[in-house]
């Protein structure tokens, strides 16, 4: 999907427009297109509709709370995938394993290698 992201975007200026929109101001590029592949992924009736109409949006206001909600655990989902794969960053078990089932088929290339403190404290051993 990483070389269908950005025709895709091309194609669907409103889902552009918003997953742009969760972009952090500090992001890297680099972080950003694995993160946005994530978020798309993974977004389904959360990003809007190429041509969505009038009515749809109404009804996805209505729900704003639940949809809010979602959104924000996709968020939180995304940027602590990011954070593992870019940094280093370890979570509780289950978090891992959902976000690793959410993330399954993106391929990044260019992400660090890291050395946990259990990988350290065995070579001294």
């Amino acid at each position: 999907m990483a070389q269908e992201v950005p025709e895709f975007l091309s194609q669907n200026p409103r889902a552009a427009a918003w997953v742009e929109a969760l972009r952090g101001d500090g992001e890297t590029d680099k972080h950003w297109r694995h993160r946005r592949e994530f978020l798309l992924r993974n977004a389904g009736d959360l990003a809007p509709a190429a041509a969505a109409e009038k009515e749809e949006e109404e009804e996805a206001a209505a729900g704003s709370g639940a949809r809010r909600r979602r959104l924000q655990q996709l968020v939180s989902f995304s940027m602590a995938w990011a954070n593992h794969v870019f940094l280093g960053c370890r979570y509780p078990q289950k978090v891992m394993d959902k976000i690793l089932s959410m993330a399954e088929g993106i391929k990044v290339t260019d992400a660090p290698i890291h050395t946990t403190r259990d990988e350290l404290v065995a070579k001294k051993g």
